[in-house]
């Protein structure tokens, strides 16, 4: 078959129209996960809309390329496909999976580099969907994944959100302190303890608490200033640090 009656293979009318599934696929998906995320977002966590909205496309593209295998490669597969295609996607989804592991952080309570971990492996979606010829499916969530990259985080800002709080409180050894005290003294102060969050050590005998506070709402919570120069005029503390949180 020639070269160029192959390529058109590529662009019939009905691969438009499965690459048009697809795409109407992933808006569906894309929405679905941008509502789990905007939760995970509202709550302080460092998986938000992004991160979820990618990962939840992504994963329907690769799932609804699996019921059209007949249009594969243009739909030469018969003559082109010497191997299970399968199982070559699944080991480069696994593999990326790895590589966009490396990019993730870990500091304290702050998690960073999800986003970018989510955007790799949908990269390798799209060269999948790109290996396979779904190419107008690949640009579409291309596209969409660099929208999302770049015009998602202005929505996030926009929209009702708590932010979080990571806070490291190192009393004197003379003092102990008293959970319920501390999270009154929170909540006075706009801020509730994340579920969950709280861990307690000894050092030289003095305790150690560490915990994110999560503001009661978008407008609570007193400045990180504010909140330093308080601890600064707390007699039983010893030392703290405090750092914006994305738990």
């Amino acid at each position: 078959m020639p070269t160029q009656a192959m390529l058109a293979a590529y662009w019939t009318a009905h691969q438009l129209q499965v690459n048009g599934i697809i795409v109407l696929n992933l808006l569906g998906a894309l929405l679905l996960g941008l509502m789990v995320g905007y939760e995970r977002s509202y709550h302080g966590r460092a998986a938000g809309m992004r991160t979820y909205g990618i990962v939840c496309m992504a994963s329907a593209a690769l799932t609804i390329i699996g019921g059209y295998p007949d249009l594969w490669f243009g739909g030469h597969g018969g003559a082109l496909i010497v191997s299970d295609p399968t199982r070559i996607i699944q080991g480069v989804v696994t593999g990326i999976g790895f590589l966009g592991a490396g990019v993730i952080m870990r500091e304290g309570f702050n998690i960073s580099g999800l986003t970018t971990a989510a955007s790799i492996w949908a990269s390798s979606v799209i060269g999948i969907l790109v290996g396979i010829g779904f190419y107008a499916a690949a640009i579409v969530l291309a596209a969409l994944s660099a929208v999302i990259m770049i015009y998602l985080q202005h929505l996030e800002a926009w929209l009702p959100s708590r932010h979080a709080v990571a806070i490291m409180l190192k009393f004197k050894s003379e003092y102990i302190p008293r959970e319920g005290v501390l999270r009154t003294l929170m909540l006075e102060r706009g801020y509730d303890f994340a579920g969950g969050s709280l861990s307690i050590g000894a050092v030289g005998g003095a305790q150690e608490w560490r915990f994110v506070a999560v503001a009661l709402s978008r407008s609570s919570g007193v400045r990180l200033s504010e909140l330093a120069d308080e601890l600064n005029r707390f007699d039983g503390l010893d030392s703290f640090q405090l750092a914006h949180a994305r738990n």
